[in-house]
């Protein structure tokens, strides 16, 4: 009596395990080595702890911009169920949102308005497509100007303000420090969508927009001075030869192993940089990308966007995680833990963010005044153009007149 008694209790309690794992949901989440999975992984654990019922799993994968977009355009052309949820570059919601990859989210958050005027002003308007919310924030992003303290008090340099005064000080660095493997400066050359940025910086620099409402307004004269800043600090010796090999992981990895005096990056650098494996651990310092001489600084917007693919059998449980993800308390956790950048201006202002990242207290007006890359569905186009000419330039495998005149013929063809 009592050993059926005991099969019938664990028999129950095994059904009851059995229905709980059942009911069960696992979304499963795209992002890419450079956003901190190890951080993310973190977050999503909070989210487990607040929906049991609801597990997540991270699938990385591309450790560029472009190929993490060409991996999610072949998973969403083939309307694959795998990925629930999905990061993207502020570039794509345009894209995803004409292709009907990502699930509108108007009908999901209640008032649309009230909630997108939280956000700073340039992702808010980046997620909004034709008037359907395609994505929610998830932190923002700006290239910023890394330089080494250290080196610059040494030789009595100032922060520079244009790109003259810094490949000046560059050169003066250099000479002083007498080691071959030291860079003035590392940016971005390769094929990659940070050069896209590396091109419209100087170009913006100069007063000059490259799209208007969705066409073309192309300055020859801008462009060639644009390509002719970069091929100058290689062929003085300031950036390195192979400038045109050098993508976004490689000027961080140099710059934080003591091998560049500046570099050009995006916000993500700082906790890296200061890590206990840095080799310039408290000798870093930031600041605005210099502009050109006699005009006006500019920098590049980034940021990453929380997507859910319209293709997902966890639809709601996936809204609601990526409304976790992208709230004031997250941006926080992020900006403590991993120095990426908050979407919500007031956590610019937190003592405990000012605490971990102290350049933040300063960068605020930096990211309401940087340029967004053109916004339109053809985005892929447009940024295979851009890079790729501004990558041959780079590599000598074109002339400045030759790019500028190929970049343009093209770029009409797409921006109609």
């Amino acid at each position: 009596m009592i050993t059926i008694r005991r099969t019938s209790l664990l028999l129950a309690a095994g059904f009851a395990l059995a229905a709980g794992m059942a009911q069960a949901e696992t979304l499963t989440v795209f992002v890419s080595p450079q956003q901190r999975p190890d951080v993310m992984r973190l977050a999503f654990d909070r989210f487990e702890a607040a929906h049991p019922g609801t597990k997540v799993a991270i699938q990385t994968g591309g450790t560029t911009s472009e190929l993490q977009g060409a991996y999610l355009n072949t998973v969403m052309s083939a309307k694959d169920t795998t990925l629930d949820v999905f990061m993207l570059d502020i570039i794509r919601p345009a894209q995803f949102a004409a292709a009907n990859w990502t699930v509108p989210l108007n009908d999901q958050v209640g008032d649309v308005g009230a909630l997108m005027k939280r956000y700073l002003p340039a992702y808010a308007e980046a997620d909004m497509v034709e008037g359907k919310l395609t994505a929610l924030p998830g932190f923002a992003d700006v290239m910023l100007l890394y330089y080494r303290k250290d080196l610059l008090e040494k030789y009595g340099q100032k922060v520079p303000t244009t790109w003259a005064e810094l490949q000046a000080s560059a050169k003066i660095i250099q000479a002083g420090e007498k080691n071959p493997e030291l860079q003035g400066l590392s940016f971005q050359a390769a094929a990659i969508e940070g050069t896209v940025c590396t091109f419209l910086l100087p170009y913006w620099s100069q007063g000059k927009n490259l799209v208007q409402d969705g066409r073309l307004t192309w300055d020859r004269d801008a462009a060639l001075k644009s390509f002719a800043l970069w091929t100058d600090m290689v062929a003085s010796g300031v950036a390195p030869r192979n400038s045109a090999e050098i993508a976004t992981e490689t000027t961080r990895k140099d710059f934080q192993a003591g091998k560049a005096a500046f570099a050009v990056l995006w916000s993500y650098g700082w906790s890296q940089f200061q890590g206990p494996e840095s080799a310039v651990k408290d000798k870093v310092g930031v600041a605005v990308l210099p502009a050109v001489t006699g005009g006006q600084t500019a920098s590049c917007i980034g940021g990453w966007q929380w997507g859910v693919s319209a293709y997902s059998t966890h639809k709601a449980e996936s809204i609601a995680l990526i409304r976790f993800m992208s709230s004031p308390e997250i941006s926080k956790f992020l900006a403590v833990q991993a120095s990426l950048m908050p979407v919500f201006p007031e956590v610019y202002e937190d003592k405990d963010v000012l605490a971990a990242v102290p350049f933040f207290g300063s960068v605020l007006p930096v990211v309401n005044s940087a340029h967004a890359r053109p916004v339109t569905p053809r985005y892929n186009e447009v940024s295979d153009i851009i890079r790729t000419q501004t990558n041959a330039v780079l590599a000598g495998a074109a002339t400045a007149a030759d790019a500028a005149t190929q970049m343009e013929a093209r770029l009409r063809r797409v921006l109609k």
